[in-house]
């Protein structure tokens, strides 16, 4: 496979570590049996008694590296304050936007992103296809992690009505690679703070993503 090359990324806020607990119990019984049982007193019987769950290990994260692609990443959940049609809601769910589109660096599953964007957000689509090319033919990616510096937006409704977010962030680089010990190259991130304008709409009681562009 021929080298990516550099492209133009945009990636999400770090991640927490989330598992889930498995409940295992046990149970037991015993049958009365013989005719004679039936005509001699019942012997007192203690009742049984069931071994305390036992929690099993949380799956652990595991990030990606030239050895492997990230395993048991956290899908992100959308906070109830992403769902409100406000200013804070508009900046919570911008975080949360992001967090997906870490999320699909991560696993190479852009789904999570697609449910809230809109199918004309040019960026967005560029995004899909830098995702689907990183993850063809068992290939994964690495690094691409931002760190948020600030956000904040006015609230106000552009012409277009759409409003508007700035996130500034710092992006790690981006690697490449397949099985085999293959390499295809790094993108070399952003150790400089870099600005995007996030613009959304609300629509059907949510927010969707409707343009993402770089200062």
């Amino acid at each position: 496979m021929s080298s990516l090359g550099v492209r133009r990324r945009f990636a999400a806020v770090s991640l927490a570590v989330a598992g889930s607990l498995v409940l295992l119990s046990g149970c037991s019984g015993s049958d009365d049996a013989g005719a004679d049982a039936a005509q001699s007193p019942s012997p007192s019987v203690s009742p049984s008694t069931s071994p305390s769950p036992t929690p099993m290990p949380s799956a652990t994260y595991k990030p990606a590296s030239a050895e492997g692609p990230a395993e048991n990443v956290p899908l992100p959940v959308m906070p109830e304050e992403a769902k409100v049609e406000s200013k804070e809601g508009l900046i919570a769910f911008a975080r949360y936007w992001y967090e997906l589109v870490n999320y699909g660096y991560e696993t190479g599953d852009v789904e999570p992103v697609k449910a809230v964007s809109g199918p004309d957000c040019v960026d967005c689509n560029r995004y899909f296809g830098v995702v689907d090319r990183g993850y063809r033919d068992d290939d994964w990616m690495a690094g691409s992690l931002i760190d948020f510096r600030s956000v904040h937006s006015d609230y106000v409704l552009t012409p277009e009505g759409l409003y508007q977010v700035l996130i500034q962030f710092t992006q790690e680089p981006v690697e490449y690679y397949g099985p085999d010990g293959a390499e295809y190259g790094v993108d070399p991130g952003s150790d400089a703070p870099v600005v995007q304008i996030l613009e959304a709409r609300y629509e059907d009681d949510r927010w969707i993503v409707a343009k993402l562009s770089s200062m």
